[in-house]
């Protein structure tokens, strides 16, 4: 881990800390490291309220203590939504000094979510994050670095590798897993994303080239929101509900989806522990800054197995999962006689916790948590970069580093504003 800046050391103090000259210490490790009641009620605060934010202001027998946000209007708001006992903060880590808040649920833009990833784990929180879990491949190491150092409990916020029916399939991606498992595909298997599929690569996901500087609202602290990304002149298509167009928060449609789409290939095809060893792309020449489209990027595996974003819907005839010895097509159609029946025959997989505070009670790892998260944002950063940059690029799982590329390695942990630096 680099060391922390002096922002972060101004208010993180680990888990005690000092007010007044009293020694306060967080609830949760009075009973012992990360000790938590199973009878207690956890508590948990909200950072980022404009958008995905809202729809996590209760859940799973927790209570809310605390919303935060950059913008004035968005907190005001949301204020009056929760009633009293909640209160707002415009700057997080007065919410990271709060020793009564158990977990943080960060629904910030993405270029946010691996500082405060870190900074929750060193106040004692744990994370709930939105996806995807980060804007980089270094970020991602780094959290996972972090959640182990501090034990905290991490959980990613897309949830189709373990309920759910999975788009445009139709069915739970158990059952998917459970074919791939038998052995009845045949190996190795290509699995297409496209809208043939059933799946939605969001292209209105696109930024504005040479965007005209505009006065900052007086509700909305900017160089807050900003945070770590580079300084750029406020404009609004930059933030809020268009911030997925730019490079610097985001990645565009494949950044929004991505994760949710690729996340459940990972788990059904074994690959929750590795990366693909090549990616191959076929697009316009992207921006420097804001997001285009693209026709198609392919990821290979080091046996072969592929994963292939169709942005063009160029195969009308593609099927989900393709193998030598059968196809599964949109709405779980197949190829293999008496599916039903191998499905039925394969043991289920392996027990999963699905509700994050189980998770924090217990302190056994979430389903979906900060390691095999972290692989499946690996995909998508590598798609990211591979756009970037305009050509082919090969990488090495165990180092996680493209090979021979320094340019592409460039990207991979990018440079941070002095004062949030990592």
């Amino acid at each position: 881990m680099k060391k922390k800046t002096a922002s972060r050391r101004n208010f993180i103090k680990k888990s005690a800390l000092l007010v007044g000259g009293i020694t306060i210490i967080p609830r949760h490790v009075m009973g012992g490291v990360n000790f938590i009641p199973p009878s207690d009620q956890l508590t948990k605060a909200v950072i980022g309220v404009g958008g995905m934010g809202q729809g996590h202001l209760g859940y799973e027998g927790t209570k809310l203590l605390a919303i935060c946000d950059a913008d004035g209007k968005h907190l005001s708001n949301t204020l009056q939504k929760v009633g009293g006992g909640v209160k707002g903060y415009r700057d997080f880590r007065e919410v990271l000094n709060r020793p009564d808040i158990d977990i943080v649920h960060i629904a910030t833009p993405p270029h946010w979510h691996c500082l405060m990833s870190i900074m929750a784990a060193e106040a004692g929180k744990d994370v709930w994050c939105e996806k995807p879990m980060t804007r980089t491949i270094g970020e991602g190491k780094r959290v996972v670095e972090a959640m182990k150092e501090h034990g905290k409990m991490f959980r990613l916020n897309t949830w189709f590798r373990f309920k759910d029916n999975f788009y445009g399939m139709g069915t739970p991606v158990k059952k998917l897993k459970k074919v791939v498992d038998s052995g009845a595909l045949g190996w190795p298997l290509k699995v297409t994303i496209s809208g043939i599929t059933g799946f939605n690569w969001k292209f209105y996901w696109v930024g504005k080239e040479n965007l005209t500087p505009q006065a900052v609202p007086e509700h909305f602290d900017y160089n807050m929101w900003l945070g770590p990304a580079p300084e750029k002149p406020y404009h609004p298509h930059r933030t809020h509900s268009t911030f997925r167009g730019y490079w610097d928060y985001d990645g565009g449609g494949l950044g929004d989806m991505g994760q949710h789409y690729i996340d459940p290939v990972q788990y059904f095809l074994g690959k929750d522990n590795t990366s693909p060893v090549k990616v191959e792309v076929d697009a316009p020449q992207q921006h420097y800054d804001a997001i285009g489209t693209w026709r198609k990027i392919t990821f290979t595996y080091a046996d072969g197995c592929q994963i292939i974003l169709d942005g063009e819907n160029g195969d009308k005839n593609a099927a989900y999962i393709e193998g030598p010895n059968g196809k599964i097509y949109n709405g779980f159609k197949s190829t293999i006689p008496n599916i039903e029946g191998i499905i039925n025959s394969i043991p289920d997989p392996e027990e999963q916790i699905t509700t994050f505070s189980e998770s924090v009670k217990t302190r056994q790892k979430f389903a979906l948590n900060e390691e095999n998260g972290h692989r499946s944002a690996t995909v998508v950063n590598m798609g990211i970069i591979a756009l970037r940059l305009g050509r082919t690029l090969e990488f090495d799982p165990i180092k996680q580093e493209f090979i021979n590329d320094e340019e592409a390695n460039r990207l991979i942990d990018q440079p941070t504003r002095t004062s949030w630096a990592y």
